[in-house]
């Protein structure tokens, strides 16, 4: 493996970027994967007809010439026995075996030129015997030591394929055919036929080279006629994703053209009444949610002014309770109770009614975040006491400066103070801002019931309580998380929350330094991290835990 990849980091940049480029074009395009697809298996199927065709054509091809050759051979064996049965005893037997050899030569078909090759077997001692006698074209080592043992052995002809060393290093193929013959006073000698097989050679090689461009063709005709029929079947596809997305991007009346009675117009039909179903759909809980908006906007302004009666009689009826009877004075008091909170719910609708109308705007200062958290721990201070809870904050020693509406950071920090008092059980409650070059963020920390995974992604949602049965203590009105949400949004910042069951939770705001700037994905202060096992009970040790988030620098003060 190791071996592998250093030569794929020794292959060229280029090629390296080529293949990612390439591999990109075939996940991204369905056409390219069904044309290189098919290309690729017409290739292999060619591939191996191809080969099965040359096979079985060179099979015939040779089956055919052996045949005719072993044929001629026979009857050249029995024509050079008989020529040899009827020389002049007196003549030189060299001169009878090169006369031989000649008529032996002599062909009546143009390209079909044959060797002769007439050998002294290596065990005659015959003196009248005589060399070796053969063509020009040949040499007796072209005869394989094989062939000439087995025709030694006598019987019938034997025969094997050969190659014929040529001039300038090239081999032109040939068949041997070999036989013993009887010469006069010299005893047995080997009879070889050598034919050459370059005819067929040559039209074996043409047979090929015409397969291989019809396959070539046959495989880019294949690649055509699929790229044809891919883009036949893909173009609709693409068009039909490219209206999903102009759709996804708002644009609800977009639709396909449609255009014959195919499948794929069926298709553009289906496509086309399921947008227009959802584009009414859409269009139906956008205006029911204009509708809900504006309800909510004009009842909270109609309710200002008859709530601003009710506060004055409330206020009238709480300043004289002391002129009551015990009940009455302590229904006064939880009547101006309710009105605070009612109008405190008031003020959020009518909040949370501007951000839906997306009329909500910052009045943006740069000023020290430090005196903010300070102001809210101070007016949270009076509740922590009553609950038994100690706030601890903690933050830098240096100005923490930001473009921010201080209005609502503020707030902000005061619903996840508060909120952290609330559900902290008693335990302390840890406040903590910390800030780098890019970014500002403060982090509100409880050791109380703490959060479960599925409510962490509901924490922020309107009117949602983890407990339905757990009571309001600080007069919340169900808004103050959704608000908080909505500020850091507008703040192009981000709020978020984690928590475990039993060990508390923790509440990060992270806004950037400057007005609309981008913010990063990091911030200042960790989320939080979790021991592994919870507290055993209400009774534990309610100090700082291991993974509570680190003091910033300046210390911490309670």
């Amino acid at each position: 493996m190791s071996a592998l990849l250093r030569r794929l980091r020794g292959l060229p940049r280029w090629l390296l970027a080529a293949g990612r480029r390439g591999r990109h074009a075939l996940r991204r395009s369905l056409r390219l994967r069904v044309v290189g697809t098919t290309v690729l298996l017409g290739l292999v199927v060619v591939s191996l007809i191809g080969v099965y065709l040359a096979d079985q054509i060179s099979e015939r091809l040779f089956e055919s010439r052996r045949d005719q050759v072993l044929e001629e051979a026979r009857a050249g064996m029995a024509r050079a026995q008989q020529s040899l049965d009827n020389a002049d005893p007196a003549r030189d037997l060299r001169l009878v075996a090169e006369d031989l050899r000649a008529e032996l030569e002599d062909v009546s078909t143009p390209g079909r030129e044959r060797d002769v090759l007439l050998l002294r077997p290596p065990g005659n001692d015959s003196p009248a015997a005589i060399g070796n006698v053969f063509s020009a074209g040949v040499v007796p080592s072209v005869v394989p030591e094989e062939l000439r043992a087995a025709v030694r052995e006598g019987g019938p002809q034997r025969w094997q394929s050969i190659g014929v060393p040529q001039i300038g290093g090239e081999v032109r193929p040939a068949i041997a055919v070999g036989e013993l013959v009887e010469v006069p006073r010299a005893g047995a000698y080997e009879l070889y036929f050598v034919f050459d097989l370059s005819t067929e050679q040559a039209t074996l090689d043409a047979v090929q080279n015409v397969l291989v461009l019809g396959g070539v063709a046959l495989v880019l005709l294949v690649g055509g006629v699929a790229y044809v029929v891919t883009r036949q079947v893909v173009a609709p596809v693409r068009q039909a994703a490219a209206v999903a997305e102009r759709l996804a991007a708002g644009q609800l009346h977009e639709r396909m053209p449609e255009r014959g009675e195919d499948d794929l117009a069926r298709l553009a039909h289906s496509f086309n009444e399921m947008a227009a179903s959802l584009g009414q759909q859409i269009e139906a809980m956008e205006e029911l949610s204009r509708l809900q908006r504006r309800f909510v906007s004009d009842v909270s302004h109609e309710l200002r002014t008859p709530l601003t009666t009710i506060r004055m009689a409330g206020e009238v009826l709480h300043e004289a309770r002391g002129e009551f009877d015990p009940a009455v004075a302590r229904s006064a008091e939880l009547l101006a109770t309710q009105i605070d909170r009612f109008e405190a719910l008031l003020a959020d609708l009518l909040e949370i009614s501007r951000f839906d109308a997306g009329a909500a705007a910052l009045d943006v200062e740069a000023l020290d975040v430090r005196g903010i958290v300070d102001r809210v721990v101070e007016l949270a201070a009076p509740l922590a006491e009553r609950r038994g809870s100690r706030l601890q904050v903690s933050v830098p020693p240096t100005p923490c400066m930001a473009e921010v509406d201080s209005r609502r950071v503020e707030r902000i920090v005061r619903n996840l103070v508060l909120n952290a008092v609330e559900h902290g059980e008693g335990r302390p409650v840890e406040v903590t801002l910390a800030a780098d070059a890019d970014a500002v963020a403060v982090a509100v920390r409880d050791h109380g019931v703490g959060l479960r995974p599925e409510d962490v992604q509901r924490v922020f949602d309107r009117f949602w309580r983890g407990d339905p049965a757990r009571a309001r203590t600080t007069g919340g009105t169900g808004l103050g998380l959704a608000i908080s949400a909505e500020d850091a949004n507008l703040h192009g910042g981000r709020l978020e929350v984690d928590g475990r069951p039993g060990l508390g939770a923790v509440f990060r705001l992270t806004l950037p330094r400057r007005a609309g700037s981008p913010l990063g994905p990091d911030s200042p202060l960790p989320l939080g991290r979790w021991p592994e096992r919870a507290r055993s009970g209400p009774e534990s040790s309610p100090g700082p835990r291991a993974g509570d988030p680190a003091p910033a620098p300046g210390g911490t003060r309670a």
